[in-house]
């Protein structure tokens, strides 16, 4: 039988990691391995998984997944397959989480031109984020953003609560003009119904090859050049005053060229990791997990965008850290 594999694609911090959470959390008795991709060479997003110990998760940095790691993405999912097979890995299905520059084309081609791959999965379904607030901007700017919707089996429209109706509304009907064939859903912290995302048989190759007819034969695939990622570490604690400042400031005056940044922080004299994320001007913190006595506590920061400060980034941050280890 063909393993099921959802691809989970949307732009930057549209809330894929968030839905990914609430699907590891279900109790739905499937078991299931996830292959995360990050832009960047610094994992953030497993950490930020909620783990019980039955899902397989395997990261792939250092590129996107659309592109220059799509050999990276066979090589895996064959393993994948194999220790299944050998009885060394028990899973049902995949969901592949790609990054949010990712054209999900790429990612779906490779169930159909890879003959080992065709014949051991079954592509079920592409499930798009949008995020109400930033989405009709981020549709203007970004081909991948077009791309994602237009590639979509469902789509799962996220942060309603933060625009109005008529904004949400007139959303949705663009949406619907770009994509008939997905039904489009609100989601509030990745609540939508678990029948509506797995087992839904919804990938339709003949009505892709509608919208792209060279989707069996183009594998050339660009990003835009002026889109780079830039991390941050550090091994001493953050002053949590001085790090709030810092964001204030950051995103008051850079917002608009931050598209996505992420990071699990280490505030000094807080119990736990701290974990930051934001989109543009949108910024959230919440608590993660406990620090162990026994592990090292650092911090690593990720940051997207257009024309990144560099310099300002990393100097303004390191100079948020205390002086010393204590």
């Amino acid at each position: 039988m063909l393993i099921p594999v959802t691809i989970l694609t949307g732009f930057l911090g549209s809330g894929k990691t968030t839905l990914l959470n609430r699907i590891l959390q279900e109790q739905h008795g499937k078991r299931i391995a996830v292959i995360e991709n990050e832009f960047g060479e610094a994992g953030i997003d497993n950490e930020l998984l909620v783990q019980d110990g039955d899902e397989q998760i395997v990261e792939m940095n250092n590129g996107c997944i659309c592109c220059t790691v799509r050999g990276d993405l066979v090589r895996i999912l064959g393993e994948l397959h194999d220790k299944r097979a050998g009885g060394t890995l028990a899973f049902d299905r995949v969901i592949i989480e790609t990054t949010g520059l990712a054209d999900p084309a790429p990612v779906a081609q490779t169930f159909f031109i890879d003959e080992r791959i065709a014949s051991q999965y079954l592509l079920d379904a592409i499930v798009t984020l949008v995020d109400a607030v930033h989405a009709p901007a981020q549709l203007d700017a970004h081909h991948e953003a077009q791309e994602q919707v237009g590639f979509a089996d469902r789509i799962l429209l996220s942060k309603t609560d933060l625009v109005s109706e008529d904004d949400a509304a007139a959303l949705q009907q663009r949406l619907r003009r770009m994509n008939p064939r997905a039904p489009i859903e609100a989601t509030h912290f990745g609540d939508a119904p678990i029948d509506q995302l797995l087992d839904v048989r919804g990938f339709d190759l003949n009505a892709i090859l509608e919208i792209e007819p060279a989707f069996l034969t183009d594998v050339t695939h660009e990003h835009d050049d002026d889109v780079s990622s830039l991390v941050f570490r550090a091994d001493r604690p953050f002053d949590g005053d001085r790090l709030s400042e810092f964001f204030h400031t950051l995103l008051r005056i850079y917002g608009p060229q931050l598209m996505r940044y992420k990071g699990v922080v280490h505030i000094d004299g807080v119990r736990q990791r701290v974990i930051i994320q934001g989109v543009h001007m949108l910024m959230s913190n919440d608590y993660g997990k406990t620090w162990r006595k026994d592990e090292a506590r650092d911090s690593r920061i990720v940051f997207i965008g257009k024309d990144l400060p560099r310099e300002l980034l990393a100097g303004g941050l390191e100079d948020c850290l205390l002086a010393s280890l204590h």
